[in-house]
This record gives C-alpha cells, sequence and structure tokens, in this order.
C-alpha cells in the first residue's frame, strides 16, 4: 500500500485535498472535498446530483472549470495554473459501477494490466495479480474470464485491479448497484475488510444510505452540485438538514422559528409545534420525528398529545413489516403503522384523518449549520 499513517476520523492532514468546479451547460458542480490517509468517505446525493461528474473530475476524466484537485500534496488540476495531471498518470484506482473489466482476458490478467501498465514486466505483474486474486479470496478464479463469473466475484475481480495499482486515492462508483441483494450483503461485507486495510484515501460514490453509513467513516452529502451536509453517520442520521437528508434517514423533518417550547412552522408560521420541555430554543430551528410517532385516528383525538393536525392520506405503501402512509395537509409526514392499526382505521388514499405526535417524540436543533456543514 501507501505505507502512510491512517487516521480514519479524518482530523488529520489531508491526503486528498479537492475543491471541484465543474460546468456541465447549466449545471455547476462546486464541491470541496477532504480525505485523510485510511479513510473512507462516502459521497451521497439522489441521482443528477453531481456525484459521478465529482468522481470524473478527480480520476482526471473530467478537467476542472476552477479550483484544484492536489493529492498528496501534488497539484493534479489547477486551472489556475494550467496543471493537469492525465488519468493514466494520476496515482487513483478506480472501480466503475459495471466494473469494466476487459472481456478477453482472465480475471488474473485483467489485475495484473495495472502493474504492467506502470513498468513492471509479465511474470512480475501476473505475481502481484495472483497476490491481489489470493487477498480477495478469488485465487481459484483466476484464469476465467469476466462471463464465467458472478457478480460479485466480478466486483472484487474489479476491486483487486484497481488495488494492484496501489494507489494513493481509491474511487468506487456504485460498487454494489449491479448486485442482488444476497451477493450485496455478502459482498460490502467483503468491502468493509479491504477499505478498512486501505492505507491510502477512498472515495465512495453511492446513492444508497444504507452502503455509506456501513462502509464509510464520514458522509459528504451532494445536492444539485452543491454540499448541503458533512460529518460522522452519528451526526447526519440525528441531525439532518435537507428533506433529502431527512427521507434518507427516515424523519420527518420541518423547518421554524423557535420561541422556547414550541416551533411556529414554515415561513408564514401558521403551524405551532410543542417540543419536549428538554427542549428549549429560540431562533431559527429545525424539528424532527419518525414516522413511528406519528398516530392517525378517525377524529380529533383527546388526551396527551401535543400536536395533532387534520391531514389526508395520499398513498400507503409496504415499509417492512409496517405500512407507511403518506399524509397531506398543513403538515405533511409520513407515519408508520401496523397492518392491524391500519385495518382498524380502514385507511385509503383520500380518507381524512387526524394526525397526532407526543412533544416528548420530537427532537429540534438550531438551523445554523455547524462549521464545515
Amino acid at each position: 500500500m501507501t505505507g502512510l499513517d491512517t487516521d480514519r476520523t479524518g482530523t488529520g492532514p489531508a491526503l486528498l485535498d479537492g475543491h471541484l468546479v465543474v460546468d456541465r451547460g447549466t449545471f455547476r458542480l462546486d464541491v470541496r472535498l477532504r480525505i485523510a490517509a485510511g479513510q473512507v468517505v462516502a459521497l451521497l446525493g439522489p441521482n443528477g446530483a453531481g456525484k459521478t461528474t465529482a468522481l470524473r473530475a478527480l480520476a482526471g476524466l473530467q478537467p476542472l472549470a476552477g479550483g484544484h484537485v492536489t493529492l498528496g500534496g501534488v497539484d493534479l488540476d489547477r486551472p489556475d495554473r494550467r496543471r493537469f495531471v492525465p488519468p493514466e498518470r494520476r496515482p487513483i484506482g478506480v472501480v466503475f459501477q459495471d466494473y469494466l473489466l476487459f472481456p478477453h482476458l482472465s480475471a488474473l490478467d485483467n489485475v495484473a494490466f495495472g502493474p504492467r501498465r506502470h513498468g513492471a514486466d509479465r511474470r512480475t505483474a501476473r505475481e502481484q495479480a495472483a497476490g491481489w486474486l489470493a487477498r480477495v479470496g478469488l485465487a481459484e478464479q483466476a484464469h476465467r474470464r469476466p462471463r464465467q463469473l458472478s457478480g460479485g466475484q466480478a466486483q472484487r475481480v474489479a476491486l483487486a485491479r484497481a488495488l494492484a495499482v496501489r494507489p494513493t486515492l481509491l474511487l468506487l462508483d456504485e460498487p454494489l448497484a449491479a448486485l442482488d441483494a444476497r451477493t450485496r450483503l455478502d459482498t460490502r461485507a467483503e468491502l468493509h475488510r479491504h477499505l478498512h486495510a486501505h492505507t491510502g484515501a477512498t472515495l465512495l460514490v453511492t446513492h444508497d444510505p444504507l452502503d455509506a453509513l456501513v462502509l464509510a467513516d464520514r458522509l459528504v452529502i451532494v445536492e444539485d452540485g452543491q454540499v448541503v451536509q458533512t460529518g460522522d453517520a452519528a451526526t447526519v442520521t440525528a441531525r439532518p438538514r435537507t428533506d433529502y437528508v431527512a427521507r434518507l434517514v427516515g424523519l420527518n423533518l420541518y423547518r421554524g422559528h423557535a420561541h422556547g417550547h414550541t416551533v411556529q412552522l414554515g415561513d408564514a408560521g401558521r403551524e405551532t409545534f410543542a417540543l419536549s420541555a428538554v427542549d428549549r430554543l429560540d431562533g431559527d430551528a429545525f424539528v424532527v420525528f419518525r414516522p413511528a410517532a406519528v398516530a392517525l385516528h378517525p377524529h380529533r383525538p383527546d388526551g396527551s398529545p401535543r400536536n395533532t393536525w387534520s391531514a389526508t392520506v395520499v398513498g400507503i405503501q409496504r415499509h417492512g413489516d409496517n405500512l407507511r402512509v403518506q399524509l397531506d395537509g398543513p403538515i405533511a409526514a409520513v407515519a408508520d403503522l401496523t397492518p392491524a392499526a391500519a385495518a382498524h382505521l380502514r385507511l385509503a388514499p383520500g380518507q381524512q384523518v387526524w394526525a397526532a405526535v407526543k412533544a416528548t417524540d420530537t427532537y429540534a436543533y438550531p438551523a445554523t449549520a455547524p462549521p464545515g456543514t
């Protein structure tokens, strides 16, 4: 590997320091990325957010319009200094979504391709490739061609090929997207082991929150070409800052203005939400609560719930063992109900119900983003 000390927290010096500015027609990517040695960072966002554009810019497949890519203190792309290192000369390994293995080469020769390009003779390159295939558990598949491999095996060959060049930066573009559910589970565990052993920097591009949460030390959330939130998994899941992130982690999120133990939701402040007695805020704030905290009633409830509103059922979907109910009204929300509870209410699209959330089931925090978010 690189022989560098690892820092999975990302608090040490950055091995990758990037400010990626790319213009593609009406779309503009403007993203800052810093990754320490030994750290795995997940770039997470919806389709069209700019994730793959960022990866291509780092790999040298998409020149920057501005900013810079600096790896190990060396500028790879800096437009203002007319500095651009072509892809084949960058110390970067890439695992593409479709793996892009050479169909006419065996697994062994696919992995040996990188060392050969870096100057190793055929025998040495194949010895190195055999070692990497053994590390990913594919020694017995060395002489098979890609069409003879399963999806999980092809993914591991692609990973071995990327690691065989001993990259300072490893880029993974949706590496598990092409796998079925069972293979994905097993391969994710294997990938986690190999990424943990990689002493260079790793960037994982994905739209799958589970891949990001399991594999990455830090998350960078991008929407519309901009970073909207960064942090470790615990911070991002506990305090989402956009609707996309809230949906990603399964929470209802609202922004409003707090006055002590209440928050007026929306710009007009038409709806007031009561907070837990332990939450006291003043100023712009976010309020979140879990879908499971939303109770539905045929009539306005009496008793303990302090937050109630009239809602219309607009959709019902299966969600694990429960049903996820989409609600419209003064406060749009999603609620998770057991099938028995839904049957008791005889829920159907268009039905009018009352929604209720206890103040103790809410969580509020300032809307002003902390530094670096």
